[in-house]
């Protein structure tokens, strides 16, 4: 490959469907200088909270951060929580105007309690079952509005199996995807996993795929990565299937044409929101017919960036540039 500065120009001229989960993703920061004389768990003195969007709106910012236009369709709660999240939309530079609003559902939080950079609990409070006819009916609705007011370059399907891409949902848009012939690209989880049928670019992680697979998976093995992405187009009909392999790097395949990616050298410190980043910049590359190896490098530095960073957090677009160009250059 050679370098290619005109990619990242091109990501401005991309309009992004994301649907899916959202949530959001609160941290309380603090110190420990003791245990509680109340049960044998350390005392944590307070010193920040801070609320950060996640799940599909974690890859709204990311396409955002890549120069992208991100339109994100999903449903919270009418509580307190809900609230703050329309908020955090507009404070962060997105639309909140294709998000629900459900008075029986409540909002997803996932709050982490962190001290010296570490956590030591989380706790989540959230609803995980499907949204009911009412709702799944307003939110296609709306969803099919939005592809008839805006052009659309791509649909990206973001899971986290809270409810939001129910079948009927993931029926409906995938089946006005093809009606439009728009591009989509999958980030499944475990509850619906085969039901995105002709998906273009489907992006398991590697637990998720060893856990639908028949065969055992191995990261290290062509082979045997080459057969999972077999069955799941043979299974699903999609045409490129990235699976991430943590701190092995990535396999793509394209049509039976598959590499991997290895990982490049960094300090981890969380892998919070790596998946969300991988899928955002892998649809982006999609969207623009991009070599599916370009995708599967660019993908790989966008994820192991963001590992470098405590808590969920957008990719760094020039970070990016610079070590793509360090990288195509070696």
């Amino acid at each position: 490959m050679t370098y290619n500065s005109d990619i990242f120009g091109s990501f401005s001229k991309l309009n992004i469907l994301i649907v899916g989960d959202v949530m959001i993703d609160r941290y309380l920061e603090g110190d420990v200088s003791r245990i509680s004389p109340e049960a044998p768990v350390p005392v944590v003195q307070l010193n920040k909270s801070d609320n950060r969007l996640g799940g599909a709106a974690n890859v709204a910012l990311n396409v955002k951060a890549l120069g992208g236009t991100a339109f994100l369709c999903s449903v919270v709660g009418q509580d307190e929580s809900g609230k703050q999240f329309l908020e955090l939309l507009p404070q962060n530079g997105l639309s909140n105007r294709y998000i629900f609003q459900s008075p029986d559902r409540k909002t997803t939080v996932k709050t982490r309690i962190l001290a010296n950079s570490q956590q030591l609990l989380r706790v989540d409070s959230e609803d995980t079952q499907d949204l009911n006819k009412r709702e799944a009916e307003q939110f296609i609705k709306s969803i099919k509005d939005l592809l008839d007011a805006k052009d659309i370059h791509l649909i990206l399907f973001q899971d986290y199996n809270k409810g939001v891409l129910s079948r009927k949902v993931i029926n409906e848009v995938m089946l006005e995807s093809i009606k439009r012939d728009i591009p989509t690209a999958v980030d499944p989880k475990y509850k619906n996993f085969w039901a995105y049928k002709h998906v273009t670019l489907f992006k398991p992680n590697l637990k998720e795929i060893r856990a639908q697979m028949s065969a055992k998976v191995d990261p290290a093995d062509m082979g045997s990565l080459g057969k999972a992405a077999e069955e799941v187009r043979s299974r699903l009909g999609n045409q490129i299937t990235l699976i991430t392999l943590s701190e092995k790097g990535l396999f793509i395949d394209d049509k039976g044409q598959g590499h991997i990616v290895p990982t490049q050298p960094r300090t981890i410190a969380d892998v919070c929101g790596a998946g969300d980043t991988v899928i955002s910049i892998a649809a982006m590359g999609l969207a623009l017919k991009m070599d599916a190896k370009e995708i599967a490098v660019l993908a790989n530095l966008s994820g192991g960036q963001v590992c470098e960073r405590v808590g969920v957090v957008p990719v760094d677009l020039e970070q990016l540039k610079r070590e793509y160009q360090v990288l195509i250059k070696s």
